[in-house]
């Protein structure tokens, strides 16, 4: 003779989310994006491609603009080899260099953000017109 026992549990509310966070974490994840997160998404991604871009290219600027200074300004030449009157002449000439890049990069960002808009714009418009309905 069998004795099979079957217990049935109930758990609180508060387990029961709990118990659905959990799950949430290792059920596979669903491919559909809500279509407002999808349009939030594409509108930060046109100005986080140009603060990148724009960034890298005035950090860039300012290291030479650093080192151009530091040519002219201290015994740096000296240790390269450059007499002091042609060291500064060089140090002013990298100086200028750096800065022409760091005041390229704010008109690099307006470019980057005209031409990434220019792109991603059918995509935009296909969005809002589906969530304004």
């Amino acid at each position: 003779m069998e004795n099979k026992e079957t217990f049935n549990y109930t758990y609180s509310a508060k387990e029961q989310e709990e118990i659905k966070a959990i799950r949430k974490k290792y059920a596979p994840k669903e491919e559909t994006i809500d279509k407002m997160e999808q349009l939030r998404r594409l509108d930060a991604s046109v100005t986080h491609k140009a603060t990148s871009a724009s960034l890298v290219f005035g950090v860039i600027g300012a290291l030479i603009l650093g080192i151009g200074m530091s040519l002219a300004m201290t015994d740096i030449g000296k240790v390269i080899g450059l007499s002091g009157a042609l060291a500064m002449i060089v140090g002013s000439l990298i100086g200028i260099v750096g800065i022409v890049l760091v005041c390229v990069a704010y008109p690099l960002y307006n470019h980057i953000v005209k031409k990434e808009r220019e792109r991603i714009a059918p995509e935009i418009i296909r969005l809002t017109d589906e969530l304004m309905k």
